[in-house]
């Protein structure tokens, strides 16, 4: 099983978007989306690649922008997902 890392997270952005900074760089609560980083192409990208990377079937998981605005938003949303609630 993948952990979810803010490094990890950071290190895939930066190879696909941002190259010319470094994980350091780029805080937790960085707007991605505000910011320009991701776009609506690059956000598909990017939950194709979370879906990928940590075994996610978004079938079944509802998709909303916010859940993929920061860095921590996103490692919220793998969390929540790899460990729905159960009721």
């Amino acid at each position: 099983m993948t952990t979810t890392s803010a490094t990890a997270i950071k290190t895939w952005l930066i190879a696909n978007f941002i190259p010319d900074v470094t994980p350091d760089q780029i805080d937790d609560d960085l707007d991605l989306i505000e910011s320009g980083v991701v776009d609506s192409l690059r956000l598909l990208r990017l939950i194709s690649w979370v879906s990928e990377h940590y075994g996610i079937p978004l079938d079944d998981v509802p998709i909303a922008p916010e859940n993929f605005r920061t860095v921590a938003a996103i490692r919220a949303f793998v969390e929540s997902a790899k460990n729905p609630a159960t009721t």
